[in-house]
């Protein structure tokens, strides 16, 4: 099985976190998103959206969208409940990691870390603060109440959503009004298995 993307990016992470922790064994190809390597003819011919990560199964098959692949490899696994209610909850998370919570603080992230803040793009990292602190306030309060999002056991919401809002702070979010998720934050990095960005 073939794994192709970056490790600074946090879609990417979610992908090897969940094969580390499963034991997994893959091969990952480092995919320069910024160098035009996504945008290749037989890229595209595989993984029509131009983007990682992206999974090549040993069957052949092609699969894209984090998320996605986090679902397709949990399933039967401790990281997604067997429970109707309980899955529910954990594709609950990833929706809302999706819609509520990456646009604001990947976004940010990318424009002061990797932009280096380009004067015209300063009015819309200032606009992704509002957001991004929703988010994580959101969070914040689950967190609060519970060891992981879904109850006392790490699933694929918590791997989805520790990907980002771990490196929050690179986007301008402090982290320190956030006990909860700090706390979380740790919880994660001290699984067996674990696998931090590059």
């Amino acid at each position: 099985m073939k794994v192709y993307g970056d490790l600074q990016s946090g879609n990417c992470l979610k992908v090897k976190m969940l094969l580390s922790f499963l034991n997994i064994k893959h091969e990952w190809i480092h995919v320069n998103i910024l160098d035009g390597e996504t945008k290749t003819t037989e890229f595209l011919s595989k993984y029509p959206n131009g983007k990682i990560p992206a999974v090549e199964l040993d069957d052949g098959r092609y699969l894209c969208e984090s998320n996605a692949i986090l679902g397709y490899f949990s399933e039967n696994t401790a990281f997604l409940p067997k429970d109707r209610y309980l899955k529910a909850k954990v594709y609950e998370w990833l929706f809302f990691e999706q819609y509520s919570h990456e646009p604001f603080i990947a976004i940010a992230r990318f424009i002061q870390k990797y932009l280096g803040m380009p004067k015209e793009r300063e009015a819309e990292y200032d606009s992704l603060q509002e957001g991004g602190h929703k988010a994580l306030q959101l969070m914040e309060s689950q967190l609060s109440k519970t060891k992981y999002l879904v109850g006392d056991e790490m699933t694929i919401a918590d791997i989805s959503l520790y990907a980002y809002s771990h490196v929050a702070d690179e986007g301008g979010f402090d982290l320190t009004q956030y006990p909860a998720i700090q706390n979380w934050c740790h919880r994660i990095q001290s699984t067996p298995g674990y696998v931090g960005m590059a």
